[in-house]
């Protein structure tokens, strides 16, 4: 089977809201098509072995996709698939089926170096729900190549390697105060006044840069939602922000600093960690292999961050030492018009079938 026919099998199934279909058709595929050790876990997630000896190196994607836009869905509620221009079209094409369809292939033609795993989470799109738990039961492979995009980074037409990327916590700030009828601010304590203040004092927080292969990676904290107060003549008892910080690899915005000024309660809602590799072996054995593959490409890949979270940042947690390969380019995930080029699977499948039977030892 080609890629281009198994990405388009999995694009067509919808996980939107449900991913057991598409669960139901990786591990169907690889219990038939393998000779690998295959289990679906309790919340849905594929996970296959083979090989044995040595380090062990896992292929890593997700079969979960965020809701599709009107055009992406038939008048049945499948999700539509079109090909033209040598890419194909559909929810999840580059987000990330395309990528799963291509770590399948590579790991049924692989040779292994040593234990091969596969594994496609469900919930990635909802805070990497699959990979928690997996990791909670024992999921630690030594090495990953999480399949997210790294294509078009240091220039077009290319795959690069991903060796960090930024996380993000998400924060709401509540800022408390006592109510007064307006005629008499001063017998109350203005909540949104506590709020500004809390907005002025992360305006002026400092985020975080670490440099990583050469470039820096920058974090970032925004406010980005504020709602407070009850009526036109009541002084505010309450006040809440969101607050959206990009975290880089050891280090975090002060926020501490912020929910000590007075009456300001901080609660972290979402916090997706980071990754950077540690292991620069690892990373030169995949950008080694990448080269190779793209040999006839005008520049040759490099080493880049990404600026999103991913899978990678929990496993990295956990103690697996990760890159970041595979199709997608900046612009495509999430859209109405998302789509991933047939090429460049063919690309990340050679790549990952290569690194499973030989490239990767070095980091080993």
């Amino acid at each position: 089977m080609h890629v281009r026919e198994l990405t388009r099998d999995l694009v067509s199934i919808p996980s939107h809201q449900d991913e057991t279909a598409a669960g139901d058709y990786v591990e169907d595929w690889l219990r038939r098509e393998t000779d690998a050790d295959v289990i679906r876990d309790e919340v849905g997630n594929v996970i296959a072995r083979r090989g044995e000896g040595g380090a062990s190196l896992a292929l890593v994607g997700h079969h979960d996709v965020v809701d599709p836009a009107p055009s992406q869905l038939d008048t049945s509620g499948g999700y539509v698939v079109d090909e033209r221009s040598g890419r194909l079209y559909g929810r999840g094409a580059a987000d990330m089926k395309g990528a799963v369809a291509a770590a399948m292939l590579a790991f049924r033609d692989a040779d292994p170096a040593g234990e091969l795993v596969f594994a496609s989470f469900v919930g990635e799109e909802v805070g990497g729900v699959g990979a928690r738990h997996a990791i909670e039961h024992g999921f630690a492979p030594d090495y990953a190549v999480v399949g997210e995009g790294s294509t078009n980074y240091s220039g077009p037409g290319v795959t690069d390697v991903a060796v960090a990327h930024r996380g993000r916590r998400g924060s709401t700030i509540t800022a408390r105060g006592t109510a007064a009828h307006a005629s008499e601010p001063d017998v109350g304590e203005n909540a949104i006044y506590r709020a500004a203040d809390a907005v002025d004092a992360i305006r002026k927080l400092e985020p975080p840069t670490v440099e990583v292969a050469g470039e820096p990676l920058e974090g970032q904290v925004t406010v980005t939602e504020i709602d407070g107060g009850s009526g036109i003549n009541v002084v505010p008892d309450s006040c809440t922000l969101t607050v959206d910080e990009r975290t880089v690899p050891g280090e975090r915005v002060d926020l501490e600093s912020v929910a000590a000024l007075p009456g300001i309660e901080w609660t972290v809602d979402q916090d997706l960690p980071p990754m950077r590799c540690g292991d620069d072996g690892f990373a030169e054995s995949v950008l080694e292999v990448a080269r190779a593959v793209q040999s006839d490409a005008s520049t040759p890949p490099e080493l880049v961050t990404k600026p999103h979270a991913t899978d990678a940042g929990w496993l990295v947690q956990a103690g697996t030492e990760c890159v970041v390969y595979g199709p997608s380019e900046p612009g495509e995930a999430h859209t109405a018009t998302e789509s991933v080029s047939i090429r460049v699977l063919e690309r990340c499948l050679e790549t990952y079938r290569r690194l499973a039977s030989t490239g990767w030892k070095r980091g080993g």
